[in-house]
């Protein structure tokens, strides 16, 4: 059935008023010869039309995932993991707190963007029928957008961690929906050769799935124009630029959420002490559908609430969880107005709405502006206890309410180095050394992270290479490949690296390898080989509970003497390359591919085939921006292609480039959008 040519959009905001409709006819898709969509109206609405049936059209299943678990639906299509993340989205009550405060806290504006993209979902469902998966899910509506939202950004926010710690880790599958690690970089004219200023996203994602990055550019003539990159089910673009801006994203671990045991009642299981006074917990029904084995079953489960926040009763007791995630639903809307600021008065009235609840950002733009901030919502906590442990849950005194401003946050301004840079390390080393600020100026209840890793260190050791840096160079540190000398591993691997041959007769050519090794992760690299499959093995064993500080002699001979025995029983020889041992796959084509993990160019890998391995999570959406007088140039790649459909041109054609760590040319200017397409259609 075809989509209706007209689509007439209700939004329920003050006084029930009707708006505009989107007309599908007068929305421009516009491909490139990458398949990357540049979508183009006379509103924002239909931007966001234009966007979904895009999306739809190039990754239409993994979009459905997302809804179906904000729906607390994915149990009906995916079985027993589905059905974990629909307990989550009902145990922290997601959906109740969109509908609590979804008429008062999303502008009228922002609900036509959210209204107009559920239309093109829905649409698109109603033309593609055979690739509804279910269809109890559709029609899609702007609460069960937000919904997800709140569900991704509470697991940014580290609540799958904290219920993994209460029941002892018995919690699986929802480590899929979380984001990992990224690099960013900005340089303005204090530093840069030509006086440009630079801006580097380098986002490190898993390469698929719900959190992997699609390639978009949104232009209407309300004042939206970006290219950047988003999540599946995101109605606008997450990190990228616009005519006058840009911001990347990494993640950031200060002490977003805190754990509470609750002192019960020994009569009455469902009676908690707090203040000398007995209160009620909160009693709800989780209902899951689970698919087994063809047939849906309905799974019941107790969701309990304190005024500490969702809780889950254990055979230890009964533990709440409170994070500032679950007490927001503005976050997309931030981004929004994030996408659409033309200046950094603009861009920093956005980051004060405090709506995102974690993240850093590096931001730069066309006027010499360089900028980062360890964003949060981060409590306001009383100093007289310990933040960092399982927190008293019987007294108010440790019962948060409000948050620090923005104005509170670890942020760097323009300093005199002239960049900023993050990897997932300390906001307190964002620059260099002269310039960054002290971390005992900042509330320590606020738990920000003061370690360093390979990748900052790594960076350090380049720029202080460059008293000046051109673009091109700026390029090859992103793109750099190499360990540090002094590594920086959560467990401590020097040890490895301290092994005499001479001691070892059996282990000798292994042990040379290592020590002659430049700890570069090239594709021809036989160090960097043998380095991975140690690496995977010590984290296997310590995702098996194993505890390692530091490896010791014994555990290193152990551990190359399981890697002699591995290379050689899949290879034949412990002879093996890093681009033999690891690939980068997609559907039928295989071709190697170089990064290890914590490189600045990192890539981490999951099992393949025959003792291969395959890139799961790392280097994905890259977009280097360079703004000049004359506006911004801007080149990205993406790991696999624009589609996910095996049958698309574009399901695999950006892989050469990728590997080789080579970028396409991208462009914000409409006139040569239209002027260099592939095709131009309605989403209709």
């Amino acid at each position: 059935m075809k989509a209706p040519a007209i689509l007439f959009i209700l939004i329920s905001f003050a006084g029930h008023a009707q708006i505009k409709p989107v007309d599908p006819a007068a929305v421009d898709i516009v491909r490139d010869r990458w398949g990357v969509p540049h979508i183009f109206a006379k509103t924002d609405a239909g931007v966001s039309y234009g966007l979904a049936w895009a999306h739809a059209e190039d990754d239409f299943k993994t979009i459905q995932l997302g809804f179906l678990a904000g729906k607390a639906m994915l149990g009906q299509y995916t079985g027993k993991s589905g059905a974990t993340v629909d307990y989550v989205v009902q145990f922290m009550r997601c959906r109740e707190l969109v509908d609590s405060r979804y008429e008062e806290d999303i502008s009228p504006v922002f609900k036509t963007v959210l209204q107009a993209y559920c239309d093109g979902i829905n649409s698109y469902a109603r033309s593609h029928p055979k690739e509804v998966l279910i269809r109890k899910m559709f029609p899609i509506n702007p609460k069960d957008m937000l919904t997800y939202s709140v569900l991704q950004l509470a697991i940014a926010a580290g609540a799958d961690n904290a219920l993994k710690n209460i029941i002892n880790g018995s919690i699986p599958g929802v480590d899929a929906w979380k984001p990992g690690g990224s690099n960013a970089y900005a340089f303005n004219s204090s530093i840069t050769k030509d006086g440009d200023t630079y801006l580097a996203i380098n986002s490190h994602q898993p390469l698929q799935g719900p959190v992997a990055w699609y390639e978009a550019h949104l232009c209407s003539e309300e004042g939206w124009n970006i290219l950047g990159a988003l999540f599946p089910g995101a109605p606008i673009i997450l990190l990228g630029c616009n005519e006058f801006l840009g911001w990347a994203h990494t993640v950031n671990y200060p002490d977003k959420l805190d754990v509470y045991q609750l002192e019960m009642n020994p009569n009455n299981k469902y009676q908690y002490k707090v203040d000398g006074q007995w209160k009620e917990l909160e009693r709800t029904e989780a209902r899951m559908k689970v698919k087994i084995a063809g047939l849906k079953i309905t799974v019941k489960k107790e969701a309990l609430n304190s005024i500490y926040g969702p809780a889950m009763r254990v055979d230890r007791g009964v533990f709440a969880i409170r994070t500032g995630a679950l007490m927001e639903i503005r976050a997309l809307e931030q981004w929004y107005h994030m996408n659409k600021a033309r200046s950094f008065s603009q861009f920093k009235a956005a980051l004060n709405m405090n709506a995102i609840s974690g993240y850093n950002i590096i931001y730069a733009d066309r006027y010499d502006t360089i900028y980062y901030v360890s964003n949060g919502k981060i409590p306001l906590r009383n100093k007289g206890f310990n933040w960092k442990a399982t927190l008293p849950g019987n007294t108010s005194q440790t019962l948060w309410s409000a948050f620090h401003p923005f104005s509170d946050l670890p942020q760097v301004l323009q300093p005199a180095s002239g960049y900023i840079f993050n990897s997932n390390h300390s906001p307190f080393n964002a620059t260099a050394a002269k310039d960054n600020i002290k971390a005992n100026q900042y509330d320590p209840t606020m738990g920000y992270e003061t370690h360093d890793n390979n990748r900052s260190e790594r960076f350090m050791n380049l720029i202080a290479a460059y008293p000046k840096i051109n673009y091109a160079e700026m390029k090859k540190i992103k793109y750099d490949l190499q360990l540090p000398l002094h590594l920086k591993y959560q467990t401590s691997c020097d040890t490895l690296f301290l092994l005499n041959q001479n001691d070892h007769p059996d282990l000798a050519a292994l042990i040379q390898s290592l020590n002659t090794w430049d700890r570069k992760a090239n594709v021809d690299s036989k160090g960097a080989a043998l380095f991975s499959v140690i690496y995977y093995k010590v984290v296997e064993e310590q995702d098996a509970g194993a505890t390692y500080r530091s490896l010791t002699e014994a555990k290193c001979l152990e551990l190359l003497r399981y890697s002699k025995h591995y290379l050689e029983k899949y290879f034949g020889t412990t002879e093996v390359s890093l681009g033999q041992y690891q690939k980068l796959v997609r559907g039928q084509k295989s071709i190697a591919l170089p990064g290890i993990p914590d490189v600045i160019a990192s890539m981490l890998s999951v099992q393949y085939k025959n003792g291969m391995v395959k890139g799961d999570q790392g280097e994905s959406y890259i977009e280097l921006v360079k703004f000049t007088q004359d506006g911004p140039e801007i080149e990205t790649i993406n790991s696999y292609g624009a589609s996910t459909r095996p049958g698309s041109t574009h399901y695999a054609d950006q892989m050469e480039l990728f590997i080789q760590q080579k970028t396409k040319p991208m462009t914000l200017d409409k006139s040569r959008v239209y002027k260099e397409a592939e095709r131009i259609y309605h989403p209709q």
